[in-house]
């Protein structure tokens, strides 16, 4: 026995020609208007968006990086020059603020927040390179192997610093870029309203952020 509801089945190639004509196109419509969508850039915003996101969490490991290597850069050069008490203190107050700023979980687009980060790692780009300025008097620790080692790394994370942030920047301005142009803006109005423009780095902290690390 069929239940009721088998027993209106028909097989597809028994179904009358033109509802199988029916059915055929539009499984054909369907395929054809998520073609046109994709083509059309629908998922332009989300996929720009997680860029810049992964450029960003970059940025913050390369300044992480540099942090780390704060501490024994402190302790090496204090062995050598401790009579640099303000520099020093400087360079570890600036590195506390620049460690201990709480970021919120928008501050892509938090344009306060954004600055407020900016400013701390300027703050301490700005005392390391006083720091750095001071062991030029000071021949034994620039020729000190611990020194020297430290000096590389810091060297390399500046570096890395300087291409994190470039990457960022491009990607943001792909992705703002997106927002604010046609058909982009209009995803957005339709399918995207809670996606903000995102903030970027600007000329100053730039200039302030790649201290050179030359002894």
């Amino acid at each position: 026995m069929f239940s009721k509801s088998n027993s209106y089945r028909l097989p597809l190639a028994k179904l009358p020609v033109p509802l199988r004509l029916f059915n055929a196109f539009r499984v054909l419509s369907i395929v054809l208007i998520g073609a046109m969508l994709a083509g059309c850039g629908v998922n332009n915003i989300p996929t720009y968006e997680e860029n810049a996101r992964a450029k960003w969490s970059e940025v913050l490991s390369q300044y992480q990086r540099r942090a780390d290597l704060i501490p024994n850069l402190i302790e090496t050069v204090k062995g050598f020059a401790a009579q640099e008490k303000d520099v020093l203190t400087s360079v570890v107050e600036a590195r506390s603020k620049a460690t201990s700023t709480q970021l919120p979980s928008d501050v892509l687009t938090n344009p306060d927040a954004f600055k407020k980060f900016q400013e701390s790692q300027a703050g301490l780009s700005g005392a390391l390179s006083r720091l750095l300025v001071v062991v030029e008097r000071y021949p034994d620790l620039k020729s000190n192997q611990n020194f020297l080692a430290l000096q590389s790394q810091l060297e390399g994370t500046e570096n890395r610093i300087a291409v994190a942030r470039r990457d960022y920047i491009e990607a943001v301005r792909l992705y703002n870029t997106e927002l604010k142009t046609i058909p982009g803006r209009w995803w957005r109005s339709w399918m995207y309203p809670e996606n903000n423009p995102m903030q970027t780095f600007t000329i100053e902290d730039e200039q302030l952020a790649n201290p050179e690390v030359k002894f």
